[in-house]
């Protein structure tokens, strides 16, 4: 129990009424019945607070929550007591949830409830536990506040944010997939996977026409393909220091987790399998999952991934996937490349080429984007602007030799990524190249 400001700001008063008494008689009697009144009001008041009856509170939590994505937590303060009382919280947030809500102060009516919901935003993946709300329960005269601590906790899971998943489920309810920049592109016959027969149109080519449909009934029939299903898909994470690097608010190994959903998902809608692999000091495997009813079993081996202070090792990669996955698939590769990565990645990436369809993909910082933007004013600005391009030029090249090698390759910032992998996912299934 501790006393409030206004039981400081009376003994104050009361204070400076003494000093009045000391110099001046005739406040001598007024000096004492305040001290008689203000010392009677604060046993009366401390007794009426230590004998109430503590609040109960019940917190209602959403079932998950994504990274950096603000979560509405609701909590019901009961109050047993008889009369109103006056009340001020603090939830048991983790370290890695911020809210700009707490504390709460407000009045809970007598014998009733009091509904408090606030905005909780996760900065950081895994697993935390709320702990016990801290209360105060002011005094009827407000001179002593009761601290108390719910007992109660609650865990909840902290995933990766998946809205671009989330948004790209809408917008394909509604065919309007390429508002992400997700583009299905048109390739009549390319793909291998007979779909059905149906009429004939201008353009299909005539290795397409089914004759003997034709004959039968009179009039040109068309075989129409679609893209192949049950092939299998395999993202390679990189989880070293060099993903740590902050790209905006977030690590580049957050965006690179979001890419990684929204690829997932569109994968196992399209019938493929779709499995897991984490390097660069966490390393852990997820065998090829399918169905849509799979993305669960992703989100949940995905929620805990956390980046590492130790290098990435491509060739130990390369081989750990080798021994794992036997059957052909697409290896996609989400890393951020380095310029000195040409002396140790291509030979792993030559490795995984034998049995496997390979792409790079390396996360682009947007801040070099947008410096090379930035007017060129000084001669510091110059030197930057300089450094900047031939940066981005030895990356080029380094991109260029990859390729050269047979590995195809991506290279787009935070923003872009996760909608230029889709897109090259879905031609790659329209081209028939796995």
């Amino acid at each position: 129990m501790i006393p409030t400001l206004r039981l400081l700001r009376l003994s104050g008063v009361w204070f400076a009424l003494g000093v009045c008494a000391a110099l001046w008689p005739q406040f001598m009697v007024l000096w004492q019945v305040f001290g008689g009144g203000l010392l009677l009001a604060i046993i009366m008041d401390a007794a009426g607070v230590l004998t109430s009856k503590p609040l109960r509170i019940e917190r209602q939590l959403p079932s998950r929550l994504a990274l950096s994505i603000p979560h509405e937590v609701g909590l019901t303060i009961h109050n047993p007591n008889g009369r109103a009382v006056t009340v001020e919280f603090y939830d048991g947030l983790p370290e890695t949830v911020e809210s700009e809500q707490l504390p709460w102060r407000g009045t809970v009516p007598g014998r009733g409830f009091t509904q408090v919901n606030y905005i909780a935003t996760p900065m950081q993946r895994g697993e935390v536990v709320f702990t016990g709300c801290h209360t105060r329960l002011e005094s009827l005269f407000g001179l002593w506040q009761r601290k108390a601590v719910d007992p109660q906790s609650s865990s909840v899971k902290i995933y990766p944010n998946y809205e671009p998943v989330v948004r790209y489920t809408l917008l394909t309810m509604t065919n309007r997939a390429s508002e992400m920049g997700i583009v299905a592109k048109n390739r009549v016959g390319q793909s291998r996977d007979f779909h059905q027969l149906r009429d004939y149109q201008d353009g299909d080519v005539l290795s397409q026409v089914d004759w003997k449909a034709t004959a039968r009934r009179g009039h040109l029939i068309s075989r129409e393909y679609r893209e192949q299903r049950d092939q299998t898909l395999i993202l390679m994470v990189d989880s070293g220091r060099r993903m740590r690097t902050l790209d905006g608010a977030l690590p580049q190994f957050e965006h690179c987790l979001n890419s990684v959903l929204l690829l997932s998902y569109i994968a196992l809608r399209q019938g493929d399998q779709v499995g897991v692999m984490s390097f660069g000091g966490t390393n852990r495997w997820l065998p090829p999952v399918k169905g849509q009813h799979s993305m669960n079993v992703i989100l949940n081996h995905l929620y805990d991934y956390q980046t590492t202070t130790a290098p990435s090792d491509f060739s130990e990669a390369a081989e750990q996937l080798m021994a794992r996955q036997r059957r052909r698939s697409l290896v996609v590769l989400l890393t951020n490349l380095r310029t000195e990565d040409s002396s140790h990645l291509i030979v792993p990436l030559q490795l995984l080429r034998r049995r496997h369809l390979v792409v790079v993909a390396s996360l682009r910082e947007k801040e070099m984007s947008d410096r090379l933007k930035a007017p060129v004013i000084n001669f510091n600005d110059a030197l930057l602007n300089s450094a900047g391009h031939a940066y981005l030029e030895e990356r080029a090249h380094f991109l260029a030799k990859l390729r050269d090698h047979g590995v195809m390759t991506l290279d787009e910032t935070a923003e872009g990524l996760p909608s230029a992998l889709a897109n090259m996912y879905l031609d790659i299934k329209k081209r028939g190249s796995l």
